[in-house]
């Protein structure tokens, strides 16, 4: 276990839970879910037992610092990396594994996003342990496919090709960007196609020689920046040279182009909570099919609504359905949840 180490990426702004989740404070560090903890925190907890606190990392961008360090206090303040610009996964992801590399050697890695849901926490783990043991001591990357619920269009999918023996670990035929609703259909009909859940898992000699491999760019960077590292320059050098990389996703840029990818099929109860209609299915339900989070929620004459309004004392709603009301710091959504996407693009509207 000494040698696990979780890099967790936490630099999203959540424009879609707009108005809970703003760019000063974005979903990953709000109590979601009403339960007295944020989906960093939980994100957090729910490793408790794979690695030592001090094995833990967040990349994170350099105004959210000191959010993670007031909710994340146990964790090394040198553990956690800002990033000068937000470059996508693979940059982040490739600045976290060199800072590992020269600590720890033989270190085997979990990368996960901080604002994902995990229902099912004890299988949530023993699924993570599966996969650092496959790892570890080989050149293979894993990660997580999540069994689909639904044919889902928000999503990209994993195709399983054939089943390892002597486990549930499957060779990756291959990704499967974002399909249309028939081609989800046929995906869930199929039974071998998986969410991608952004989780991975490889050990430091792997994803470094895949970088090297696949995103020479990105490598070189890296390999400049090297020197530097836990010297007093550090971030002198990285303001200069991460800007500099190429703006480009870890899938892209590793997991589609590289050997030995295996996926996990995992059934722990995930989310990406990466909109209100999701946070609706997970939060428990009335008869009418209404969720609420908040103190005082008074609902007449609603059905399929989600309300969450932590920081008002008492809401009365009257006659709505399929309706998102939101408040948080003074802002205000009402909106029909069938036209969620374009919540993003009313925040951006002029003002009437």
């Amino acid at each position: 276990m000494k040698h696990h180490h979780i890099v967790i990426m936490a630099g999203g702004i959540g424009s879609r839970f707009w108005p809970m989740s703003t760019p000063s404070n974005p979903k990953q560090f709000i109590d979601v879910m009403g339960v007295g903890k944020s989906l960093i925190q939980l994100t957090v907890d729910r490793f408790d037992g794979i690695c030592p606190p001090e094995n833990f990392w967040v990349v994170t961008s350099e105004k959210y610092k000191g959010i993670v360090q007031e909710q994340l206090p146990d964790i090394p303040e040198q553990h956690i990396l800002t990033e000068p610009e937000a470059r996508n996964t693979a940059p982040c992801i490739a600045y976290a594994c060199w800072k590992i590399r020269q600590q720890d050697a033989e270190a085997n890695i979990v990368v996960t996003p901080s604002d994902a849901l995990v229902i099912d926490t004890e299988k949530f783990r023993n699924d993570i342990r599966q996969a650092l043991a496959f790892t570890e001591h080989s050149g293979s990357i894993v990660t997580l496919g999540i069994c689909p619920t639904r044919p889902e269009t928000g999503y990209g999918y994993i195709c399983a090709g054939e089943k390892l023996e002597g486990g549930e670990i499957h060779r990756v035929d291959s990704f499967r960007e974002k399909p249309d609703l028939e081609t989800a259909r046929q995906y869930l009909t199929a039974g071998n196609y998986l969410w991608n859940a952004g989780i991975f898992v490889w050990n430091v000699e792997t994803i470094t020689t895949a970088l090297r491999n696949h995103a020479p760019q990105i490598a070189g960077v890296m390999d400049e920046l090297a020197p530097s590292l836990y010297t007093e320059k550090e971030a002198e050098e990285l303001k200069r040279l991460f800007p500099t990389c190429e703006k480009i996703s870890i899938d892209y840029a590793v997991m589609e182009k590289a050997k030995d990818i295996y996926v996990l099929p995992a059934d722990f109860g995930w989310s990406d909570l990466g909109s209100w209609g999701s946070l609706h299915t997970l939060l428990a339900p009335d008869e009418q099919h209404n969720t609420a989070v908040g103190n005082d929620i008074r609902m007449f004459d609603c059905q399929n609504c989600i309300v969450h309004t932590q920081d008002e004392q008492q809401v009365v709603i009257e006659g709505l359905d399929g309706y998102i009301v939101a408040e948080k710091n003074g802002r205000l959504l009402v909106c029909r949840l069938k036209n969620e996407q374009l919540i993003k693009e009313f925040t951006k509207a002029p003002q009437i």
